[in-house]
């Protein structure tokens, strides 16, 4: 009969040892139960990293799963600078490629990321924060200077050098690369600007002080180097046009 009494006193206590007893579940029957305070910090520091633990199981086992359908990441962008043996020409990436490809799929899978950025000694810092719903996160940084490339001016070539270290913490930071493009791809790839053309396009736009946002939708893209090749010369002529109204203008002024 007392055995039966002390069951009917701790009804919570008697249900859990027919399931897995969580901190959660004790801290719970502490506070019932009138605990004390020490006792209570205690289990509170307990639920803690048992939580901390959950989020990080729930990490990985979100990443795998992520892992087990990734996308394919096509090098579709075509760079081409200088000139005769000093000429560079290769194919990458963008970074709108790679969050294009990944963004969607690890959101559904309770993933977000954004970037950290720093800038000391003439070095560039960048770290991608990868973090998931629980909120256990994992982080990648990579550094370098700034990409002098191509004739960049001092915020190009930071700016470049930003993007790239974003690509490639972002890659690293979820376990994946770029693939090779195929003969189809390389022919998609070469509609696009390549470049100097990028390059010769900014600088008019930086001139000319043209509205960068409407400029791309005047274009019909997100970003500058989206530009079909077929496009180039559409590009120029707005802003070649721009340009003179500016001298235009200028003069009448003076006048």
């Amino acid at each position: 009969m007392n055995a039966i009494v002390r069951k009917d006193e701790a009804p919570e206590a008697n249900m859990l040892t027919h399931s897995a007893v969580t901190p959660h579940d004790l801290l719970r029957i502490a506070i019932e139960s009138n605990a004390d305070l020490d006792r209570l910090e205690r289990l509170m520091d307990l639920q803690d990293r048992y939580d901390a633990n959950q989020a990080r199981k729930a990490f990985f086992d979100g990443m795998t799963e992520f892992k087990k359908a990734a996308p394919e990441i096509l090098k579709r962008k075509q760079v081409s600078f200088g000139s005769g043996d000093k000429k560079t020409e290769y194919m990458h990436a963008t970074l709108f490629d790679v969050c294009d490809a990944i963004v969607a799929d690890l959101a559904e899978r309770g993933f977000t990321h954004r970037w950290k950025t720093k800038q000391a000694d003439a070095k560039i810092a960048v770290t991608c924060i990868i973090t998931h719903k629980l909120g256990h996160s994992e982080e990648t940084t990579l550094e370098s200077g700034a990409d002098q490339s191509g004739g960049k001016n001092s915020i190009q070539a930071i700016a470049s050098a930003v993007q790239y270290l974003e690509r490639y913490t972002l890659l690293a930071g979820v376990g994946l690369t770029t693939k090779d493009m195929d003969d189809d791809g390389r022919k998609a790839a070469a509609q696009f600007i390549i470049e100097p053309q990028g390059q010769e396009i900014i600088a008019l736009i930086e001139s000319t002080k043209t509205n960068l946002p409407d400029f791309l939708k005047y274009m019909g893209v997100t970003e500058v180097m989206s530009i079909l090749a077929k496009d180039y010369d559409k590009a120029i002529l707005a802003l070649k046009a721009k340009e003179a109204a500016n001298k235009k203008k200028a003069a009448e002024k003076k006048a």
